[in-house]
């Protein structure tokens, strides 16, 4: 009797330490560690759900997804029309496998249910309204409940944890703040974190660079051609952007090349990491860059991702280039369905070398919708900054100039010469011109006008820089 008391308590015992340790484990607020040992990699976790094995992540998306298509049926008419529309009813949809029933969103419907024509949650439960401006017509606008923003707050802390950052950590936020999702996205992730934020905005760049210097900032979070400006400043201001106690960077907003990122860490020696996202999925945070840098890892628990075909928009075979959309599972406010993104990439499915099992993406290569077609051919902007930037007399500023001539499309690309470069003999400058053109040609097959001007004569940008002027329009 007394064996049998003793085992029933040590038994009991066992429990409650057994789900003591369970609670400790799935806690959300608590950075989880692995040592991935014999790949020469420490990496630390912030949730379990980033290393989720294929079937748990199968039940996980398949549970939101039908709850999210149930809620959007029954409180936005702008889905339950098209869902009527296709033949389709809430009960058709029964797991993630039937994602591609669904109908597509665009940021056209965004702008013609101005303002908040697609929002699912009532306005009483939306605590924060963001809008990202168009070329022309309405803005788009999103919304965001409380849990809208915690869910926010922690796939950033998440995305910085996979990036080497921690609470220790001063993280100044360049990205802009107000309407643009970017400086509050950025700045309660960090505070979530548990790091120090330093909300300057974007812009000022002198008072950036002092604050980095008296603050002792560790990180910096802004756009790459911003970090660009900012060390170019530095330079011209006698500083050595080497000499700051930054030891990493995080990047977005815009497409950067891999030879973009060298630059920048060569001018700061800093580790330069990529972040993704928009503003009518999330914000930053739909997708982060580990220290493997093997591709960005997606939020799939979040954000259930799709490659389409451009022109038929039928879902392509794993490991296609094509235009990325997103599914939002978890959104409350704006929980849009099969949202094209416009972006082009590829998606990978393999566990990464840090161990997460989250659906990794391709850098973004470009735009379908800024993607330049000159003469029958396909032209991303990344793809002439690619060459531009392995050219050792040119500066990282460019602009490209698309005009059409008797009928017949044409681009001039301008280029900052360094000013050690810059000079009057004009053979010298017609060499590195004939140069960047063969370059050109080769990776386009295109016949590119080259257009060397003089140091700091483009525009800087201390946002998102203007790559693009299209004459034709």
């Amino acid at each position: 009797m007394i064996v049998k008391t003793f085992y029933f308590k040590f038994y009991k015992l066992y429990i409650i330490i057994y789900n003591v340790l369970l609670r400790i484990k799935i806690n959300n607020d608590k950075i989880l560690k692995y040592n991935m040992q014999g790949r020469g990699i420490c990496m630390r976790y912030w949730q379990e759900e980033e290393v989720y094995d294929i079937e748990q992540k199968r039940q996980v998306q398949s549970e939101r997804l039908i709850k999210t298509v149930n809620c959007v049926y029954n409180n936005v008419p702008f889905y339950c029309d098209k869902m009527k529309a296709l033949g389709l009813e809430p009960g058709d949809i029964k797991s993630i496998d039937d994602l591609s029933k669904l109908p597509f969103t665009t940021k056209q419907d965004l702008r013609d249910n101005y303002p908040y024509g697609l929002f699912a949650a009532p306005m009483e439960e939306v605590v924060r309204i963001h809008a990202s401006s168009g070329t022309t017509g309405h803005p788009t606008v999103v919304g965001y409940t409380q849990n809208d923003i915690k869910m926010w707050s922690n796939v950033i802390a998440r995305s910085f944890t996979a990036m080497g950052v921690t609470k220790k950590d001063i993280i100044q936020v360049a990205f802009g703040y107000g309407l643009f999702t970017g400086g509050l996205g950025v700045h309660y992730g960090a505070e979530h974190l548990g790091a120090a934020v330093v909300p300057i905005s974007g812009g000022n760049t002198k008072k950036q660079i002092q604050l980095i210097q008296e603050f002792g900032s560790t990180v910096i979070a802004c756009t790459p051609s911003y970090a660009l400006y900012i060390g170019e400043t530095m330079k011209n201001m006698g500083i050595d952007p080497r000499s700051t106690n930054l030891h990493t960077g995080i990047f977005g907003a815009e497409p950067w090349t891999e030879e973009m990122r060298e630059q920048i860490e060569s001018m700061f020696g800093i580790n330069a990491m990529d972040i993704y996202g928009l503003s009518e999925v999330l914000g930053p945070g739909v997708a982060f860059e580990c220290q493997a840098r093997s591709g960005m890892h997606i939020n799939d628990d979040h954000f259930v991702p799709e490659i389409i075909d451009v022109n038929t928009l039928e879902v392509l075979p794993k490991g296609s280039e094509g235009e990325l959309v997103f599914t939002m599972v978890t959104k409350e406010a704006l929980p849009l369905l099969r949202y094209r993104t416009r972006d082009i990439t590829r998606l990978h499915t393999e566990t990464c070398k840090c161990g997460r099992t989250l659906t990794r993406m391709d850098k973004v290569t470009g735009r379908s919708d800024d993607m330049l077609i000159i003469r029958g051919v396909n032209v991303f902007p990344s793809q002439i900054e690619s060459v531009l930037l392995k050219v050792a007399e040119t500066a990282p500023h460019y602009v490209l100039i698309v005009d059409r001539i008797n009928n017949l499309d044409t681009l001039e690309v301008w280029v900052e010469v360094k000013p050690e470069f810059f000079t009057d003999a004009i053979k010298s400058l017609e060499k590195i011109e004939k140069h960047i053109t063969a370059e050109l040609f080769s990776l386009l097959g295109l016949h590119v006008k080259v257009k060397l001007v003089e140091p700091r004569s483009i525009e800087r940008s201390e946002g998102k820089a203007k790559r693009i002027i299209d004459r034709r329009k």
